[in-house]
């Protein structure tokens, strides 16, 4: 008798062609799961391609802002993973469009069609927050709630790995400058790995997590802004001097960079900076952590050096031992 193998599931990912989402693809590949990547420019997700089998992994043309492309983009999965955020508004791209308005959308249209919801938020979403970053963000955690009671929602601290906005910035400034500006240097953060998110992500498709709970998500160690980029100028073997730079002064900076297409730096950014970035002690004693999940977070100093070398004056010719 012939036997009939079942079909894997399917798992729309929006946001799925950025940094946190190819590792979430990853992840769900390796695990046998079929993924539509809903994405607004699919022909520039043809990267993700060769993290899975032939044709496990499929782009697919949606826009939150859309209703009729994210039902026609979530028809037929078992479950949906939303990634979709910015770290500056441009364009049509705005805070309240797409991490509240566009989490709303998409949750509607998962209930929809039957399949579950695990939102990713960030650490410091907050209605009272005076960002709207953090604000939008709390916004849209609402709205996934209220409309799928079971979803869960991710709040990752800051996210690293070889294609982050953060480390990288800072290791290609000190190439060239001989200062690096320190805006709230004791603010602390707890940087997390971005194979360890995209773990959790897969660990809640398998359903392994609880329903209608927050997870944050951070790193084995806290750590302040001028600690994290002490270690990285360790990594990259430069010496740069850190100034500080009050906080009027960075508003105004921010202001003025925002208006540029590709900011290096918001005010809405410097607001951010004046909060801790850390997983709070309630998450830790209700064990919604990823220690609490069962994943041993990786450190800043086991990953760092295995991206940062380019960045060292000899580069790949070093004679440090950990690349």
């Amino acid at each position: 008798m012939t036997e009939i193998l079942e079909t894997p599931k399917l798992v729309t990912v929006f946001g799925g062609s950025g940094f946190i989402g190819r590792h979430v693809v990853r992840a769900l590949a390796k695990r046998g799961y079929l993924i539509r990547v809903a994405t607004r420019r699919p022909e520039l997700a043809n990267h993700l391609q060769p993290l899975g089998n032939v044709g496990q992994i499929q782009p697919i043309q949606a826009n939150i802002r859309m209703p009729w492309s994210i039902e026609r983009a979530v028809a037929g999965a078992a479950h949906v993973i939303n990634l979709v955020g910015i770290l500056h508004q441009s364009g049509a791209q705005k805070f309240d469009s797409l991490q509240a308005k566009g989490a709303a959308n998409i949750a509607a249209a998962a209930k929809a069609a039957g399949a579950r919801v695990t939102h990713g938020s960030a650490i410091g979403a907050d209605l009272d927050s005076p960002s709207d970053y953090g604000r939008t963000k709390a916004e849209g955690e609402k709205a996934v709630l209220d409309t799928v009671p079971d979803a869960v929602i991710m709040r990752p601290s800051i996210v690293f790995g070889p294609e982050d906005q953060f480390f990288n910035r800072f290791a290609d400034m000190a190439r060239y400058s001989p200062v690096l500006p320190l805006i709230g240097g004791h603010t602390k953060f707890q940087p997390v790995f971005v194979g360890d998110v995209a773990g959790a992500f897969a660990r809640s498709v398998d359903g392994k997590l609880k329903g209608g709970h927050v997870y944050e998500l951070g790193g084995p160690n806290v750590m302040s802004f001028r600690e994290c980029l002490e270690q990285m100028l360790d990594i990259i073997e430069r010496k740069r001097l850190l100034v500080p730079v009050p906080w009027w002064a960075a508003e105004m900076k921010g202001a003025v960079l925002g208006m540029l297409p590709n900011p290096l730096l918001t005010r809405d950014q410097v607001i951010l900076l004046k909060s801790d970035n850390v997983v709070s002690t309630a998450a830790t004693e209700a064990h919604r952590t990823l220690e609490g999940i069962g994943i041993q977070p990786k450190s800043t100093a086991a990953v760092l050096p295995s991206y940062l070398w380019r960045y060292r004056e000899a580069g790949q010719f070093t004679h440090r031992s950990e690349v």
